[in-house]
């Protein structure tokens, strides 16, 4: 069994979609999105600086677009389950059939700028912390103010919070971490400072029609499975200032007996989290056009 997975903001670097708008019709549909949310994702994806993807606004819908793209690029695929982390849990759902692509696009276009207006609020941030035991480095978090936001297992919490509560954090390391790195986003996500956000994207919700997933489709919320169309966009809206379990996906991955798991553009993050938490799953990253080859075989492998 296969899982398709979509990685986060953070995953995004100068000019990763260059390669992939040689493929055919690519640089089309990447046209016809940018129109259908005003933004030009070809532009943000080869030529723009790693201070210009950061924006919040701009980093999410281009994670989707890329992800969307480089899953359309593998042909037909038959996954035992989908899920992303944090923004590619809409990749996922534009995966399962709960919404097209294009709405996919405009939901993720709304969610940016919602939540790039509320981290503007205050001046806020994440940083991931390697190693240590999670209920210590949970309990030392909550001393400092911080939220555990990403729980992604493996031994790698990301701590969200004010830029003191952090600067806090790099000088009072929890025991047993080996380093506390900050990420390149531009906000506390998945923390209550996204409030305003939540209330933004429950209107902007009910424009949008949603079908059942065609496939499992696996939440971040509690890594349950989800089954319902309305409840995968419910939960989408609440997961913005909500904690990221991806310990507990992984854990639904391991339940499900997952034998492989393919990461979609800009792959890396998930992959390296799997590689350690599920011994023995075969992983493969799509970064390039050059890895599709090798993704169609795994998917071959471990699909019915």
């Amino acid at each position: 069994m296969l899982v398709l997975v979509a990685p986060g903001q953070g995953a995004q670097t100068p000019g990763f979609l260059t390669p992939w708008l040689d493929l055919p019709g690519a640089a089309d549909r990447i046209a016809a999105w940018s129109d259908a949310i005003g933004l030009d994702l070809s532009h943000y994806g080869t030529k723009a600086d790693a201070d210009e993807i950061r924006d919040t606004a701009v980093a999410q819908p281009l994670l989707v677009a890329a992800g969307l793209l480089s899953a359309s690029a593998l042909g037909e695929v038959a996954p035992g389950a989908v899920a992303g982390h944090s923004v590619g849990e809409i990749t996922a759902a534009a995966f399962a059939g709960v919404v097209d692509d294009i709405a996919a696009l405009k939901l993720v276009r709304a969610r940016g700028l919602a939540m790039a207006e509320a981290a503007a609020i205050t001046e806020t941030g994440m940083s991931a912390i390697l190693g240590g035991e999670a209920d210590t480095v949970v309990t030392h978090l909550e001393k400092l103010g911080l939220t555990p936001a990403n729980v992604n297992g493996a031994g790698q919490i990301v701590a969200a919070g004010t830029a003191e509560q952090l600067a806090a954090l790099a000088e009072d390391k929890p025991e047993g971490v080996r380093r506390v790195l900050p990420l390149k986003v531009a906000g506390a996500f998945h923390t209550h400072h996204m409030a305003p956000a939540v209330a933004k994207l429950e209107e902007a919700v009910k424009a949008f029609e949603a079908s059942d997933p065609a496939v499992p489709y696996v939440s971040n919320k509690d890594g349950q499975i989800v089954a319902d169309g309305a409840d995968v966009i419910s939960r989408l809206v609440g997961q913005v200032a909500n904690p990221v379990r991806w310990d507990l996906c992984m854990e639904t991955f391991k339940e499900r007996g997952v034998t492989a798991l393919v990461e979609v553009c800009p792959g890396g993050t998930l992959t390296g989290l799997a590689k350690r938490a599920l011994p023995g799953v075969r992983t493969l990253a799509l970064k390039t056009p050059d890895d599709l080859d090798a993704a169609r075989t795994l998917l071959a492998e471990h699909t019915a």
